[in-house]
């Protein structure tokens, strides 16, 4: 493993080894016990995990010091469903504190949260870059925010009045700006950091596609996303969007507004990704669904990533960082994820 890998992918340059990531593999706690032989607690524990697994590349944002709006003014807790194999992750939905769709409109970020001092919020960035950077030095440590713009709205109204919200679009669009300049904060900090790469993370469209007008994604979305690039752009940051869902109709529109790298789900054709930016920016996933994975379908697990790597090797893929991209829950059993990852690090060497 080694961050120059991944760093490396990130600017298009092939090394010997194709870049490798996982997700959520750190909620498989007996397997990652019993292939790194310590017990969890141990400060190598992890550590030692993505030696042996061969990460160069950490997924890692951070929503800042007021990160939790729960703690800062109204907010809407969704719940969480179990993702952890002993439960420990589920969490009951909480009563939308919004009565009505008037409040959603008239809703300020900025007013209900507030924001940090501004040295301070880049003092705490730096200083979670470094101790990261520290703690795992042969990986590439993101920065980057999660509650970017439809993420936001998620969160400090759930999809139910986010929705209503959505049915007047020229007050939908007012309220998406309050939320990219809120948003818009916390980039400007991150670009004060020594970080190198940014994950922008939005969760902006469903599994099946964009839930309004395409036109207005355009419209009112995508293009703020590349206003907050513009000054990490200035202090050279490379940004990686991040979204679930299908946002293969928007692609363009993000490489095109200053993305310098895609993370998707195989929800998103691996093979449309590569045929369209395969040469101009990285990309990060893969063919492989962890649906299959789960279901034992080790061979079509195989093919997929086969098929994944036959891009890099006929150098239609100039920058790829391998992954599942729609995680390794802990469903998966033990014995999946050896086959998997001891036939995808030999494929990796080139």
């Amino acid at each position: 493993m080694s961050r120059k890998i991944a760093l490396d992918a990130i600017n298009l340059k092939m090394e010997k080894r194709v870049a490798h990531t996982e997700y959520s593999m750190e909620y498989h706690i007996e397997y990652i016990t019993k292939i790194t032989d310590l017990k969890e607690g141990h400060p190598e524990r992890i550590k030692k995990f993505y030696e042996i697994w061969e990460y160069d590349f950490l997924w890692r944002t951070n929503d800042g010091i007021f990160g939790n709006w729960l703690e800062r003014g109204r907010a809407t807790d969704m719940g969480h469903a179990i993702y952890a194999k002993d439960g420990s992750d589920m969490r009951e939905k909480k009563v939308c504190p919004f009565k009505d769709v008037f409040e959603v409109w008239e809703f300020d970020p900025a007013k209900e949260y507030g924001f940090p001092d501004f040295k301070e919020q880049v003092f705490e960035y730096q200083k979670i870059y470094q101790g990261l950077s520290e703690t795992f030095p042969e990986q590439l440590i993101t920065g980057g925010y999660y509650k970017t713009i439809i993420s936001g709205l998620i969160q400090a109204f759930g999809w139910e009045m986010l929705l209503l919200a959505a049915s007047n679009l020229n007050k939908f669009e007012k309220l998406i700006d309050r939320f990219f300049n809120y948003t818009l904060f916390y980039m400007r900090a991150w670009s004060k950091t020594d970080v190198e790469v940014i994950i922008q993370h939005d969760d902006f469209v469903w599994y099946s596609g964009p839930f309004i007008s395409p036109d207005f994604y355009r419209k009112a979305i995508i293009p703020r996303y590349g206003e907050l690039w513009k000054e990490l752009k200035k202090n050279n940051k490379k940004i990686l969007f991040c979204s679930d869902g299908n946002f293969s109709m928007f692609a363009k529109d993000i490489v095109e507004a200053g993305a310098d790298g895609l993370i998707f789900e195989p929800v998103n054709d691996f093979g449309f990704m590569v045929e369209n930016f395969g040469e101009d920016i990285c990309l990060i996933g893969s063919y492989v669904d962890c649906r299959d994975m789960t279901m034992g379908k080790f061979e079509k697990v195989k093919n997929d990533i086969d098929k994944t790597l036959s891009y890099v090797k006929k150098g239609k893929c100039k920058g790829l960082i391998f992954a599942v991209g729609n995680h390794i829950p802990a469903n998966i059993s033990d014995e999946m994820c050896e086959k998997y990852i001891n036939y995808l690090k030999e494929k990796l060497i080139l």
